[in-house]
């Protein structure tokens, strides 16, 4: 059945960004105290999913994370531009990151680190991710 009235429909509605609050990591002395916001909450969640492996846990949607296992053991030529691929990919799930660029390769044995610029709705961060491949 169909309402007859769709008055409601006809209104102003505001849409509302809401916070970007969460907890405060001390990756240093592994504790979970306080609370974060708006940029630094956005480190923070930059951080856990370059270190979540996607579809490992079952807590995690899977859309959250980024897969790294299938990397180990490829050649550096199939790496680092798929690897820039996916970091863009997951970072990107995050309605409060806006693009990734500015990607950085440096290797040394079976390392690979890459640095990025990650532009977020609270201005632009640098990041890295190191991968033993």
């Amino acid at each position: 059945m169909i309402p007859a009235e769709m008055e409601f429909l006809e209104e102003d509605f505001q849409i509302e960004q809401e916070p970007s609050k969460n907890y405060r990591m001390d990756r240093e002395k592994k504790v979970v105290r306080g609370k974060i916001d708006n940029q630094e909450a956005v480190e923070q969640a930059i951080f856990k999913i370059l270190n979540t492996e996607r579809y490992q846990y079952l807590i995690y949607s899977w859309d959250y994370g980024i897969e790294l296992l299938d990397l180990f053991g490829e050649p550096l030529s199939y790496v680092c531009p798929e690897l820039e691929r996916r970091i863009t990919e997951a970072l990107l799930q995050d309605d409060r990151v806006e693009s990734v660029d500015g990607f950085d390769f440096e290797t040394s044995g079976h390392m690979v680190k890459t640095m990025f610029t990650v532009h977020t709705v609270f201005g632009n961060m640098q990041a890295e991710k190191e991968l033993e491949i």
